[in-house]
């Protein structure tokens, strides 16, 4: 299997720890991937959520790309319904000026949070429907090109991506022929119908001439499958909480081995891991290449999420281990 294998960062919060290392271990984590030879570095769009420090997403962008030098860095991505589509085309087209060739701008239809902080960002209750996503998608798109009054976006346009997590944005890629980037490490069973709706909907585009479909998907490695399954337990309990309306930081590992999970708890918990690639070397190499046989994705996009910095680079470095990320012909 020879797909690129590229990272996705929603800069993790530990419990006990500040948004201030989060953010410092982004840009260690950063340096070290691209070392390892993943191909891009895409950072995320989370608001008011304790254990996630990616808010200024296009800020943390600009701090990437200056600490690595041949790694795409981009948006995974930027939520559009959040923001006017010519203040994102400035930001990316400053950010293109800046690393031309290197920038990735991925949307987002999903507000990514609650209508409280939603209005807060949008200012106006007349401004958060998501229903004209398609309309924004277009007059962003329209600020990138060469005759545009809007600098620096004008004639700095880098590659436009859709992402999602059910069909609607899976045909709006495929008509407007786009690249598409599911996410599968929070909605694996829509996974195979979503990107064959992209596939089915392809057009041909200056953009593109087949389809380019990316998997998004929660990887956590160690060096023996206990450990492993060990280390994913607090990204585990934390969406359980998320889900519960009590988000905070990641907890520790023994935080979620001593938790009084109910019945139905520890059945989400289990769910939320089996969807995702846990193990030792050999079982994720297995999980690994039964998802992209079965996905038959381009690409793959991996999130981990784990207490511990250490372990967090060590699960990159078993991936990369396993692919040959580092080697060259």
């Amino acid at each position: 299997m020879t797909v690129p294998f590229s990272v996705l960062d929603l800069a993790p919060v530990a419990s006990g720890s500040t948004s201030a290392q989060a953010l410092r271990n982004t840009l260690d984590l950063a340096r070290h991937t691209e070392r390892l030879g993943y191909h891009r570095y895409w950072l995320a769009e989370h608001h008011t959520m304790p254990g996630i420090a990616s808010a200024a997403t296009s800020v943390l962008i600009g701090q990437v790309a200056a600490v690595t030098e041949r790694m795409r860095i981009g948006s995974g991505g930027i939520m559009l319904p959040n923001h006017a589509p010519m203040v994102v085309a400035e930001q990316f087209g400053t950010l293109e000026a800046l690393y031309p060739g290197r920038i990735d701008l991925g949307l987002g239809r999903a507000p990514g949070t609650d209508q409280r902080t939603a209005l807060a960002l949008r200012r106006s209750p007349e401004a958060l429907s998501v229903d004209d996503f398609p309309e924004q998608v277009h007059e962003l798109r329209g600020y990138f090109e060469p005759h545009s009054d809007v600098t620096p976006a004008a004639g700095n346009r880098p590659p436009v991506w859709l992402l999602g997590s059910s069909g609607y944005s899976a045909r709006l890629a495929g008509l407007l022929g786009l690249p598409f980037a599911f996410a599968h490490h929070f909605s694996a069973e829509n996974t195979l119908p979503a990107l064959e709706v992209y596939r089915e909907s392809f057009r041909p585009s200056a953009d593109l001439d087949r389809p380019y479909a990316m998997i998004a998907v929660s990887v956590t490695a160690a060096d023996e499958d206990d450990r492993a399954r060990e280390l994913a337990q607090p990204q585990a309990l934390s969406f359980l909480r998320l889900r519960q309306g009590r988000p905070g930081p990641l907890p520790t590992p023994e935080e979620a081995a001593n938790h009084p999970y109910t019945p139905l708890e520890r059945d989400i918990i289990e769910s939320r891991i089996a969807a995702q690639v846990v193990g030792g070397p050999e079982a994720v190499r297995q999980q690994m290449d039964l998802l992209v046989k079965r996905t038959a994705a381009d690409e793959v996009m991996v999130t981990t999420m784990v207490f511990d910095h250490a372990d967090r680079l060590r699960s990159y470095e078993i991936l990369a281990g396993l692919y040959g990320l580092g080697r060259t012909s």
